[in-house]
Parts: C-alpha cells; sequence; structure tokens
C-alpha cells in the first residue's frame, strides 16, 4: 500500500512562485513512477507532470512546460513540483500520483493519490 501526502498549497499572487511536496510511505515508492496533477472547479483532472523512479526521466504538460519543474529525492521519498510565475488560471487542487514503472499522463494508469492541496493565483 502507497500513501501520498501533499503540502505546499496556499493563496499567491500572479507571477510569483510556489513550490508543493509530496511525501510518500509504503513497499517500492522509490522505484514508482510520480506525477502531479491538478483538478479546477467544473473542469477535468489535468494532467502537469510525471518524473520516473530514477529520477532521469520526466514529462510535462505543454500547458506547464518552461514555467513548472517536478523533481524528486527518494531519501526523503518526496516529489516536488516546483511553479514559476504563476497565472490565475493555474487555480486548482493539486494532486500527487504515483504508479509502477514508466512515466505517463493519463490519471487512469496511476493507482494511488494524495488527498489534494489548493492552489488559489490571485490577478
Amino acid at each position: 500500500q502507497v500513501q501520498l501526502v501533499e503540502s505546499g498549497g496556499g493563496s499567491v499572487q500572479a507571477g510569483t512562485s510556489l513550490r508543493l511536496s509530496c511525501v510518500a510511505s509504503g513497499n517500492t515508492i522509490s522505484s514508482r513512477t510520480r506525477a502531479w496533477f491538478r483538478q479546477a472547479p467544473d473542469k477535468e483532472r489535468e494532467f502537469l507532470a510525471a518524473v520516473s523512479g530514477s529520477g532521469l526521466s520526466t514529462l510535462y504538460a505543454d500547458s506547464v512546460k518552461g514555467r513548472f519543474t517536478i523533481s524528486r529525492d527518494n531519501v526523503k521519498n518526496t516529489v516536488y513540483l516546483q511553479m514559476n510565475s504563476l497565472k490565475p488560471e493555474d487555480t486548482a487542487v493539486y494532486y500527487c500520483a504515483a504508479r509502477g514503472p514508466g512515466t505517463s499522463s493519463y490519471s487512469y494508469e496511476y493507482d494511488y493519490w494524495g488527498q489534494g492541496t489548493q492552489v488559489t493565483v490571485s490577478p
């Protein structure tokens, strides 16, 4: 069993930065692909970024490429999402997810999910 707990959300102004963290516990977590998704009100869950178990392979959605960076620290069992130049349209609940080997942008391929952390960006 894998448990994921996100933190780092909050209310910020447009143009600023925020870093989200997701701490994991459970078996084989260091070998699992980890990812970030988000869901805004009345919208479908959106893939943002994924990182392989080794950290050597990453995958980004075009909408955040160049602004968001995913990274992981396997000693701390933590994955991060550095978000720069935030925009009001980035307002959403941000979720951490984990799956087996191989990066993927499809939410249905992820087996484990955190409870989410709210990010609100004001103009």
